[in-house]
């Protein structure tokens, strides 16, 4: 007789949805769906294993109204253990983390949906709005609207706007859900702002209702003598609007708050997610890029097109370069170098607000992207200047090793690194 299987995969058993009333779903495209997705990480709630003991064919089904994300949950199972001292208790467990006006009426939440689908609006004030095209709706072949709209929203420090902080509780669980290592903030702490991200769609009656995509939390540090830090903490979309360059726009919102407030000196990142830092080094690329100045100073006028900054190949007719090879530009006449001039990448550093490992970063790729592979000296010179960095940054792990070793890690190091910065660019081209 086969043994039964008692113990649940939590992953696998919470079940997410984004439920909007049916006048929002009649304007849904075909491919369009917000229902039924699963969580990345459960073990903050479920434990470190990430299972839940004492049923089969468990679902712990969690629903949220898309906009003001009210909560509904069931907890649903074909067995379960009779054993009562051992079995886990799924409601109880997740209760802990969400707020205490969970709908577990089905039909008093689907009533609740239908209301909160006209009611609710974002809470602060817009900073950043852009279109997307619409997607055709299903069965029909054609789209509804041409366009729909996105919005981000500020909201300040001191928890003060009406219903904010009760808001925050409802969405703070998907921080647990989808950042490793991820973890609630105190609401005692006024330093915190919040970037939070809508769909603003268009009924077919011209009603515009809100749908949430996902918020980041920034943390505010004083910053001598009379400035403040801004320090990126938490950063989520959710799967269903993921690889749709929603991160990148409210990524882009945050950095614009900070380079337009005279106050904030630096906007760095906490602790980032490989993902998240494609992304941000993906956008601060394409920022530069784009920035005619810098440009111009950095690399030299026929390093700047009328495209905004972007990198345009010299048309020769010289040798083609061997495969994995940059395609390179002419070799470099302005300030960066290499060597960088060290004054002046500081100089713009400070004006763009960025924190000084991600500048060099970004200072590396940048002098990868324009080098000549056929000159040795400025070849020569690149390694130089970002193994000086690796060493200085890694100093404690290297010191401790005899030279050649030493000497052979900085090799390794950096040409690990040069192949991660050549398949960033590869992103961006």
């Amino acid at each position: 007789m086969a043994t039964v299987d008692w113990t649940a995969d939590a992953n696998e058993a919470l079940t997410l949805t984004l439920v909007r009333a049916e006048e929002d779903k009649q304007v849904l495209g075909g491919e369009e769906t917000y229902e039924e997705f699963h969580p990345t990480f459960t073990y903050p709630i479920y434990g470190e294993e990430e299972k839940i003991y004492g049923y089969q064919d468990l679902v712990i089904d969690l629903r949220f109204a898309s906009g003001s994300l009210a909560q509904y949950l069931s907890v649903r199972h074909a067995q379960k253990l009779d054993a009562s001292t051992t079995v886990d208790n799924v409601e109880g467990i997740l209760k802990e983390f969400i707020p205490p006006d969970y709908d577990t009426d089905e039909a008093a939440f689907l009533t609740r949906v239908q209301e909160d689908a006209v009611s609710f609006k974002p809470i602060g004030s817009v900073v950043h709005s852009y279109t997307r095209p619409a997607s055709s709706t299903s069965g029909s072949g054609s789209a509804t609207q041409e366009v729909v709209e996105y919005e981000v929203y500020h909201v300040s420090a001191t928890w003060n706007d009406p219903g904010f902080r009760e808001y925050h509780r409802r969405m703070q669980i998907f921080i647990l859900l989808y950042i490793e290592a991820g973890s609630y903030i105190s609401e005692d702490d006024d330093a915190w702002h919040f970037f939070v991200l809508y769909e603003k769609r268009k009924r077919q009656n011209g009603t515009k209702t809100y749908h949430f995509i996902g918020y980041s939390s920034v943390y505010k540090f004083y910053c001598f003598p009379e400035k403040h830090r801004l320090r990126l903490s938490q950063f989520v979309i959710l799967p269903p609007y993921q690889h749709q360059g929603h991160g990148s726009e409210l990524y882009k919102t945050i950095y614009n708050y900070a380079l337009l407030t005279p106050l904030i000196s630096e906007l760095t990142v906490e602790d980032p997610a490989e993902a998240f830092e494609d992304l941000r080094d993906r956008n601060d690329l394409r920022m530069l890029l784009g920035n005619e100045n810098f440009m111009k100073e950095g690399f030299g006028n026929e390093a700047v097109s009328h495209g905004g900054g972007k990198v345009q190949k010299r048309r020769t007719r010289a040798r083609a370069n061997p495969m994995g090879a940059s395609s390179g530009m002419v070799k470099v006449t302005g300030k960066m170098g290499p060597p960088i001039d060290k004054a002046w990448s500081e100089s713009f550093r400070t004006q763009l607000k960025m924190a000084g490992r991600q500048w060099q970063r970004l200072m590396e790729m940048l002098i990868l992207m324009h080098l000549n592979p056929t000159d040795v000296q400025a070849a020569r010179a690149y390694r130089l200047q970002v193994k000086e960095r690796l060493y200085r940054f890694n100093f404690e792990i290297l010191a401790q090793l005899e030279k050649e070793e030493r000497l052979e890690k900085l090799e390794e190091t950096f040409q690990s690194l040069r192949d991660d910065y050549l398949r960033i660019l590869a992103m961006i081209k």
